[in-house]
């Protein structure tokens, strides 16, 4: 029996299946909301009886000494990836953003091919976003923002294009904050 550390092993829930290929070198990820695919650079040992995946250092080919230390990394970002897409497959993701300041808000727009939101945000113009397919963007009163999807990356995407056209200002707390930020004030200059 081989021994591995907890450290570089995944626990597969049970409503998830795997499919892994040595050939292909590719792991599937199937779960109840979506499916994904991540290529890989290390061999994988998949514990059927106690349903783990464990993330080995090896490389499917042969690395000189040299390169084995790059493999020792390779070996935590695919468990950390492999952790993320079961986590993107079984539930939704969401951040939530707060508009603080006078006159900061956001409005949906329809139309008939593209998902737009629209931003007031104390410029002398309005600002269009669009949003990607497979995130969804709700609007609670219309200073807070919540915005959603299956995709980790496309999520914290949208959230930071948003955030940063009126990032928060350390004087008076005015912007676009995440849900539970809080802006140190500075203090302003005394007369």
């Amino acid at each position: 029996m081989t021994f591995f550390s907890k450290r570089y092993s995944v626990k597969i829930p049970s409503f998830i299946s795997i499919m892994y290929c040595d050939k292909s070198r590719a792991i599937l990820i199937k779960g109840p909301l979506n499916q994904k695919l991540l290529k890989l650079k290390v061999k994988l040992h998949i514990d059927k009886k106690q349903n783990l995946i464990n993330v080995t250092k090896i490389s499917f080919d042969n690395v000189s000494n040299r390169d084995k230390k790059l493999f020792k990394s390779l070996q935590g970002t695919t468990t950390s990836l492999i952790k993320q897409f079961i986590h993107e497959v079984s539930s939704k993701i969401y951040k939530k953003l707060n508009f603080v300041g006078v006159g900061y808000k956001a409005f949906s727009v329809k139309t008939d091919s593209l998902k737009l939101t629209k931003f007031k945000l104390g410029y002398s113009h309005d600002i269009f976003i669009k949003v990607f397919n497979n995130t969804d963007v709700n609007l609670y009163k219309s200073n807070i923002l919540f915005i959603s999807g299956n995709d980790f990356q496309d999520v914290s995407k949208l959230t930071s294009l948003i955030r940063s056209y009126k990032m928060p200002e350390p004087y008076k707390g005015k912007g676009i904050l995440y849900e539970n930020e809080t802006i140190k004030l500075k203090e302003g200059k005394r007369i």
